[in-house]
C-alpha cells in the first residue's frame, strides 16, 4: 500500500513537470515510457497463452 502512495506521488510530481512548461520533447518521452510500461503485460500475458494453447490444446 505505500507503494502505491509512491506511486500516485510520482504521477503528480510528472504532471507538476510537465504542466510547469516542460517542453514537448520531455512530455513526448514521458509519454512513450508510459505506453511501454502499459504494454509489458499484455505482451506476457499473450505469450503465456500461447504457451499454454500449444501445451495442452494442441495434439
Amino acid at each position: 500500500m505505500i507503494n502505491q502512495l509512491t506511486y500516485i506521488i510520482q504521477c503528480a510530481m510528472c504532471r507538476a513537470v510537465l504542466e510547469s512548461g516542460a517542453d514537448q520533447k520531455t512530455a513526448e518521452s514521458l509519454n512513450d515510457g508510459i505506453v511501454y510500461l502499459m504494454i509489458i503485460p499484455y505482451v506476457l500475458g499473450f505469450i503465456t497463452v500461447v504457451f499454454l494453447y500449444l501445451r495442452f490444446f494442441k495434439k
